[in-house]
């Protein structure tokens, strides 16, 4: 009985001991910055909007990323201070409308095209890759519609994007749960506005959490379509939070996958933090970093 307790006792402080050591060693490689070779990879501003831009960039340039994105023009020279570019530039106008009223509707070129045209501007003069822009919600219209209609806005602004050497990127959407409606939230849908557009200036940032709740089948997604892809989103399913344990996605892998395309551009990180913001970021980079 004494021998039962004392071998018993020993493989649960072993068993303790791998815990904390496991743990202890997780903490040290989320604290890591990215290594070089690896995916370039960013964080958008949005989700972290308690913090300053600022405080922002000085935590991502210590975490090794290469970008902060999804800010306006004001901010460009803030990023900049701290070495770093935004590999996605926010959407000009109103955000209160910027996800609903966009070039699938031609009573919203007026407006949209001027705007585009001087972010277009902003956007080259800084020295950044990518500006983002979006369907729209259907409101009624067919998906031909919608695509003839937004070929036909782009078609107004490509010309100036193609001489300024800015991409145009047209975020993936869902629209079964967070964005009701909206037209561009299938690849297929996407790819066949690319294709139909057909300018190098106007590609597809395409967020692995909208079309996880879309589509499924990632990996075979991004191998089969990579070439009309410029840009990518991270979150965790469902929910939109952590890369971590409570979600579905394989984030390494997909991370592989997408390297294994030649992807040069970047992966953002957009997912919304339930922890300790920072710590949860170092997480996901660490995650991705392959």
């Amino acid at each position: 009985m004494e021998r039962r307790r004392f071998l018993g006792a020993t493989v649960l402080a072993a068993a303790g001991c791998s815990t904390a050591a496991a743990s202890r060693e997780l903490t040290a490689a989320a604290a890591r910055p990215a290594s070089a070779g690896a995916l370039r990879q960013s964080v958008t501003r949005w989700p972290f909007g308690k913090m300053t831009v600022e405080q922002l960039a000085i935590e991502a340039k210590g975490m090794g990323l290469g970008s902060l994105e999804l800010i306006d023009p004001d901010d460009f020279a803030t990023v900049k201070s701290h070495g770093l570019i935004c590999a996605m530039v926010n959407a000009p106008g109103d955000p209160r409308v910027r996800l609903t009223e966009g070039f699938n509707h031609v009573e919203y070129h007026e407006r949209l095209i001027p705007q585009y045209l001087r972010h277009i501007d902003l956007t080259a003069d800084a020295g950044f890759p990518n500006v983002i822009c979006f369907s729209g919600s259907r409101a009624g219209i067919s998906d031909e519609e919608g695509l003839a209609n937004c070929a036909a806005g782009l078609a107004k602004i490509l010309p100036a994007a193609e001489r300024r050497g800015v991409t145009i990127c047209m975020e993936l959407l869902n629209s079964r749960v967070d964005h009701k409606d909206h037209q561009c939230d299938r690849t297929a849908w996407g790819v066949a506005l690319v294709k139909r557009i057909g300018s190098p200036r106007f590609r597809l940032l395409y967020d692995i959490y909208h079309m996880q709740i879309m589509e499924g089948d990632v990996i075979r997604t991004i191998r089969d379509n990579h070439q009309w892809i410029a840009h990518y989103h991270t979150a965790g399913v469902p929910g939109r939070h952590e890369l971590d344990e409570t979600q579905e996605l394989q984030y390494p892998a997909i991370m592989r996958a997408i390297k294994d395309t030649g992807f040069t551009g970047y992966v953002a990180q957009e997912f919304i933090p339930v922890r300790e913001p920072m710590m949860s970021l170092r997480e996901a980079v660490r995650l991705c970093d392959v």
